[in-house]
């Protein structure tokens, strides 16, 4: 009888969740009317964009129930890069890991830190905020994911912590902003903004963020530390205790020195390459390739054990990629539906004629909720900020202030849709159940936003201008 009950309260798989989520779209392909804005190619932002008076009603195109089952293959070649970037990285990374260099040093680090353990959690957020803010950080994050972990067990932690580590600490810089070429980037440009103007106000939100995310971390950490029965995925701790890395004084060997440095110069490498010349995530794939190879050798791996290890590694991370696909098909639905812009055109029209304050927290609302169907930064920028700039304008706010909104709408509700595809692979690779992470994210999320709802508020208050 108990087991009959668990199974009935089984919270969906993440695979069935989506699932679901495209079988509503497609519904309401049917519900919803069609409707399509022109896209023009504007040069400053060197993209296309939405022009924001072509909107208009068209042709109903209810996708068919075949159409429904395409979605998904369709959604997975759309995004191929991203899977193949997660596979390759995969693979690469679990080649470095069996040569036992990663772990040896997560012992030494940890060793070093006893008695000090809470300073890595503020420390870890601070240091991948940066990278989050200034190249905009976010696929890569999944590379360190495992690191965040094996660091988080072996200090009395659990997995939750060691991704919350990495992503929470991405997400601040990349939400915040104050150099993000993929958000604040391209929305200014739209916006016909000086390119990353307004720095000042968005480096405080980050100050704020940096200060205080890492204390809602440090609460739910130190309840686990102290019982661990306390932790969301109790679960998944004891199932992975043969995983846990034991605090141990341990020498490094030569071998485990030069592979350590491998990655730490690949790593270097790959912000360089991402700063500097633009590289894309084949481009950091390719890096992390050949990162695995060169780690192998050092790390003394033999050819063939080399291969089983880079099967093996892209493997344990093949759900992660096949979320990121799944969850595409959510955006191809709407898309063939021609629902899409149907919607975002209802949302824009909901806050027209607001006072400037609610009309700017509005604008933040509205894009929490268009972040759902378009969880990419530069696409949700390119499909709501031609929109958004004269809708400010009209409402009295100043376009720096719609910005604002969209780089807090877009960033920081990433950490608990199901479809953003980096969220997914992460928690793919880490093991985590979406509702264990959901559960855990969610106060997390809601103290940013009311963070962000008093900066937005702030905005309009002050005059928060061009410069």
């Amino acid at each position: 009888m108990k087991e009959k009950r668990e199974r009935k309260l089984a919270f969906p798989h993440t695979f069935v969740i989506l699932f679901c989520i495209i079988a509503l779209m497609a519904v309401c392909s049917y519900v919803i009317p069609a409707g399509s804005y022109e896209r023009i190619f504007n040069e400053t932002a060197n993209r296309n964009v939405v022009d924001p008076n072509s909107f208009t009603y068209v042709e109903q195109s209810p996708v068919s129930f075949f159409s429904f089952l395409h979605a998904i293959p369709n959604g997975m070649v759309e995004v191929a890069d991203i899977m193949v970037f997660i596979f390759v990285v995969g693979g690469a990374f679990n080649i470095i890991t069996q040569t036992g260099a990663m772990e040896n040093g997560i012992k030494k680090l940890a060793y070093r830190l006893q008695g000090r353990e809470k300073i890595i959690i503020p420390l870890m957020m601070f240091v991948f905020s940066l990278g989050g803010a200034t190249f905009g950080m976010s696929e890569e994050t999944i590379i360190f994911i495992p690191i965040g972990i094996a660091l988080a067990r072996a200090l009395g932690y659990d997995a939750i912590v060691g991704m919350a580590m990495v992503t929470f600490g991405a997400a601040i810089g990349f939400s915040s902003g104050f150099l993000n070429p993929f958000t604040v980037g391209v929305a200014q440009k739209i916006a016909e903004l000086p390119t990353f103007s307004g720095m000042p106000l968005r480096i405080a939100v980050w100050l704020v963020m940096v200060v205080v995310v890492p204390l809602c971390i440090l609460r739910y950490a130190n309840k686990v530390r102290k019982n661990p029965e306390c932790s969301y995925v109790r679960d998944l701790e004891l199932a992975q205790k043969d995983k846990k890395i034991t605090i141990e004084d341990v020498p490094l060997r030569s071998r485990d020195i030069l592979v350590l440095l491998t990655l730490a110069g690949g790593l270097i490498i790959i912000v360089v390459g991402v700063m500097k010349f633009g590289w894309g995530v084949l481009d950091i794939a390719a890096v992390f390739l050949g990162m695995g190879i060169l780690g192998g050798i050092l790390g003394g791996t033999q050819p063939n054990q080399m291969a089983r290890d880079f099967i093996a590694g892209a493997k344990d991370i093949a759900m992660g990629a096949l979320i990121v696909g799944i969850a595409r098909g959510i955006l191809v639905v709407m898309s063939e539906g021609q629902i899409l812009d149907t919607i975002v055109h209802a949302l824009a029209t909901l806050i027209s004629g607001l006072p400037k304050a609610v009309a700017a927290e509005g604008m933040l609302i509205v894009q929490c909720v268009i972040n759902f169907f378009i969880p990419s930064g530069s696409g949700q920028a390119s499909t709501t900020m031609p929109i958004m700039t004269p809708l400010a304008d009209i409402v009295g706010i100043s376009r720096q202030t719609a910005v604002l909104a969209f780089q807090f709408g877009d960033g920081f509700t990433n950490a608990i849709i199901p479809t953003h595809g980096t969220l997914c692979a992460s928690l793919g690779v880490a093991g985590i159940p979406f509702n264990k992470w959901f559960k855990f994210a969610l106060p997390v999320v809601a103290v940013e936003l009311l963070i962000c709802s008093a900066f937005v508020i702030f905005a309009p208050v002050t005059v928060y201008g061009p410069l």
